[in-house]
């Protein structure tokens, strides 16, 4: 695991930069629920919650960007990614298989990775500092 603390840095920017590209979201939402779940809401107010849920993603992206340059925030940033990761996740499993097939199913794998990563940096770095 100490390969991920040595690297951590630019595995917080190229995860940021890939979670960030759901900003995505927040310009096209019809066309990215599409690409993303297979399907679309047509109503006003799921517009605004898909804008609204692409932007709070973007921003999860940022910090991972802000925190690879800011090693104090490291530890609460990879934190909140981890558990909105989880989150999508499980919320997708909840579902069954229905949007595996789509980017859904390459999100739920790139972001299990990402947990997994960024679950190693926290145990490891916890357990240097109480060392």
């Amino acid at each position: 695991m100490l390969w991920i603390v040595a690297r951590i840095k630019w595995i917080m920017i190229v995860s940021g930069v890939l979670t960030a590209t759901m900003i995505y979201a927040a310009v096209a939402p019809e066309a990215s629920l599409q690409s993303t779940f297979g399907e679309t809401l047509d109503e006003p107010l799921a517009k605004i919650i898909v804008r609204n849920w692409g932007l709070l993603i973007a921003l999860v992206g940022g910090m991972l960007i802000y925190g690879a340059f800011r090693p104090p925030v490291r530890g609460l940033v990879l934190t909140v990614a981890a558990l909105s990761k989880l989150a999508f996740i499980a919320l997708i499993f909840s579902e069954g298989a229905k949007y595996l097939g789509h980017q859904a199913g390459i999100a739920v794998a790139v972001d299990g990775v990402m947990v997994l990563v960024f679950s190693g940096f926290l145990l490891t770095s916890s357990r240097s500092k109480k060392a």
